[in-house]
């Protein structure tokens, strides 16, 4: 019971930890001159929900990154190339400008749907499937990270 209790108080601390995180960074936005377009209540709310879905799924992921670590600096150094990610997406530059070769990498990763999903929620531009899409990245890294790091938890030791 102390173990289910420690992991209840854990996730739900994740959480919080999660959610506070966009709340500062939305403030930070609009801090520095971020202003939307006519966004409706339902759009931010959810802006919102997709930026905790993504943010919970990249947790997993370093979760997981994490656990096959042999020690705490390769730990924080194996979830470097998820930094760069976002420099690979249309965050910056449309995926349309880019070199061909280029194109599929930026169009087919998970930051691309999530940014122009964010960006059809908050400027009113166009979202297509889009929305879909980071939906379906945001869950299947999520549970995929979930399962590989209760994997690695679980394993025996030896």
């Amino acid at each position: 019971e102390l173990v289910t209790g420690g992991v209840t108080v854990f996730l739900t601390t994740q959480y919080l930890e999660e959610a506070v995180s966009v709340v500062l960074v939305g403030a930070v936005a609009v801090a520095i001159g971020f202003r939307s377009t006519g966004a409706t209540a339902l759009e931010w709310l959810a802006a919102f929900g997709l930026l905790v879905l993504f943010a919970l799924a990249l947790t997993w992921i370093a979760v997981g990154m994490g656990l096959i670590s042999p020690n705490a600096e390769a730990a924080s150094n194996n979830a470097m190339p998820l930094i760069l990610l976002p420099l690979l997406s249309s965050a910056f530059t449309p995926v349309a400008s880019m070199p061909g070769w280029f194109e599929p990498i930026a169009e087919y990763q998970p930051f691309t749907p999530a940014i122009e999903t964010l960006r059809g929620l908050l400027l009113g531009s166009e979202i297509g499937h889009n929305g879909w899409l980071a939906v379906a990245w945001c869950l299947g890294l999520a549970v995929l990270g979930y399962f590989w790091s209760t994997a690695k938890f679980n394993r025996d030791p030896k």
